[in-house]
């Protein structure tokens, strides 16, 4: 099975600093860690390729090669999003999508086959064992929220590293807070839910190992929510496990 993971485009504004970028010689700030992060859930048999529309463009070539294509947004992606479905669409290809954008307004990409929404640790192995039946059905979804200790090294050797200004983990998801202006919430609840310190050394590990020596942003909707783990658990381990350089 040919598996493309595709990540939309952002538009030129803040999320973009696609002019900024120029001055420091990189497409993208930061690289599609969500897909990254699917990538490592998927059958180990499966072939894997992921675009970056950010970085690089689709080609033919790509949508030729793939029997899937998995699409990944948020929701200033959402025009990026709708070209690149109709595109796959057109040469045949069967779409899954998931992610913020589809988690909040799947009911308007009607031309999708398989939504695996909210978080995949979740929905994604009932979709890929309906796959393997040879039934899968339309809309994956849970009102649960992730074991974060289960949760796999992001392959991030599918990207081309040099072409990011810096590389993103997460440590966290979720916030203990209630502010009127974000979705956060919404999408993964109140309960601070973490790694392990073994985990984030892990991944840490992993990216050195790929030769990167570069800038890592924890990419956490809120870092400190559970600040108790932060300090007491956390951070003593990381800082005395990790290798000196």
């Amino acid at each position: 099975m040919n598996i493309l993971l595709v990540c939309p485009e952002f538009p030129d504004t803040f999320w973009s600093f696609k002019h900024a970028l120029k001055f420091v010689g990189k497409r993208a700030l930061l690289p599609p860690l969500g897909l990254a992060t699917i990538a490592a859930m998927l059958p180990s048999e499966w072939s894997l390729r992921l675009v970056d529309a950010n970085v690089g463009p689709l080609t033919d070539r790509d949508i030729g090669w793939a029997d899937f294509v998995f699409v990944s947004a948020m929701a200033v992606q959402r025009n990026s999003a709708h070209r690149i479905i109709a595109r796959c669409k057109k040469s045949g290809l069967r779409v899954v999508a998931g992610g913020p954008l589809f988690t909040g307004e799947y009911d308007q990409f009607e031309t999708v086959d398989h939504f695996v929404l909210n978080e995949a640790e979740l929905t994604l192995p009932a979709f890929l064992s309906d796959l393997s039946a040879g039934n899968p059905g339309r809309i994956y979804e849970s009102k649960e929220f992730a074991d974060m200790r289960q949760t796999p090294i992001p392959k991030w050797e599918l990207l081309d590293l040099k072409r990011y200004a810096g590389m993103s983990i997460q440590f966290s998801r979720g916030c203990p807070f209630q502010c009127d202006f974000c979705n956060v919430t919404t999408l993964l609840g109140h309960r601070v839910r973490t790694k392990s310190s073994q985990q984030i050394i892990a991944e840490l590990d992993a990216l050195y190992n790929l030769g990167w020596r570069d800038e890592i942003l924890f990419v956490d909707d809120n870092f400190i929510g559970n600040k108790f783990f932060l300090k007491a658990i956390f951070c003593p381990p990381l800082l005395s496990g990790t290798k000196t350089r």
